[in-house]
């Protein structure tokens, strides 16, 4: 790829990580197909949580690596593991009858809902199956719009409340441990400090462009930080986001919306990616015309890692189009 003017702040998500400079490196390769320098900068904030990184060659659990909590890995599991057998595990390690004890006092009990866990669990196993059986037909050719303000042209079907609720307690007991340290542990400040950080450390020079690409908790980070101290951000991408997620929005410092100064945002989301849960922003972040949902088929081991979200063409093509087109006009 040409040199440009453009530079990409990464936020990685949830769990601790392997050291910084791979970790960057480990984004780029996925993004670009290359270590992009000095182009790229990681806002690296697992030293906060874990006193050491993951090994050179550790996988990450929270991205479907070996490891992982129950109900989001799997250890054994082929590439592209078949729908039944992805609901059938799925369902097998998440009991909501059995695991959601440790999170009860976390979030309110949703209105409508009647606690009965049998009840989640079938809603949960509906909800799957249309979820699973929709990223097949992703598979067969992702969408290639990335028109600020345009649909994807899929809509995942939410899921119901009643066992929305109780997944989330399930991804918070689980997986959304660092959800729990930043916004009830007094976390939060120091994370959105340490992104804050990088975005004043990178020089955009005259005429260039700046891209903020955040995964998971990173997107809430990202998102947070952005709304406290606005910043010329030429485009903003989320991917795996719990950013729509009712019970999340409930609790951010301010009420959703676009960041001022953020000109476009790209969503992305596995509609089996059950840290995402609620897929689309779009209604809920105005003004809406800058906001753009894609659906996008990840085949990591629980529909969440970061390598199979940046190589996926919504990810990949808005970003690389910003670096292309400033490349393309230092030429001209």
């Amino acid at each position: 790829m040409e040199a440009s003017d453009a530079r990409v702040v990464y936020v990685h998500g949830n769990g601790n990580k392997v050291r910084e400079d791979l970790l960057k490196s480990q984004w780029d390769t996925a993004l670009f197909g290359a270590d992009m320098g000095a182009a790229t900068r990681m806002a690296y904030w697992a030293p906060l949580r874990y006193p050491a990184p993951l090994s050179d060659a550790g996988e990450d659990p929270i991205d479907g690596g070996p490891g992982g909590p129950v109900g989001f890995e799997a250890p054994d599991a082929p590439a592209a593991e078949p729908p039944d057998a992805f609901i059938a595990r799925t369902l097998a390690e998440a009991r909501l009858d059995a695991t959601l004890g440790g999170a009860e006092g976390l979030v309110p009990s949703a209105p409508g809902a009647t606690g009965d866990p049998a009840e989640a669990e079938a809603a949960l196993g509906e909800w799957l199956r249309d979820m699973t059986y929709l990223g097949d037909t992703l598979a067969e050719g992702e969408s290639a719009n990335t028109v600020p303000g345009s649909d994807a042209g899929l809509e995942a079907l939410p899921l119901p409340r009643a066992a929305r609720t109780a997944v989330f307690r399930l991804l918070v007991e689980h997986t959304f441990k660092d959800v729990h340290g930043y916004f009830f542990g007094g976390a939060g400040p120091a994370m959105r400090e340490v992104f804050t950080r990088a975005l004043d450390a990178v020089a955009v020079p005259d005429g260039g462009a700046l891209v903020v690409l955040s995964h998971s908790l990173g997107t809430i980070i990202a998102y947070e930080a952005l709304r406290e101290r606005p910043r010329d951000v030429d485009l903003l991408v989320t991917v795996g986001s719990p950013l729509a997620i009712t019970e999340i929005r409930d609790i951010l410092l301010q009420p959703p919306a676009v960041p001022a100064g953020v000109a476009a945002w790209c969503n992305a989301s596995d509609p089996r990616d059950l840290v995402a849960l609620d897929h689309t922003l779009r209604p809920e972040y105005a003004p809406v015309e800058l906001v753009t949902d894609h659906l996008v088929t990840n085949d990591s081991g629980n529909h969440h890692g970061i390598r199979e979200y940046l190589s996926t063409r919504p990810v990949r093509d808005p970003v690389r189009a910003v670096f292309d087109g400033l490349a393309s006009g230092q030429t001209q």
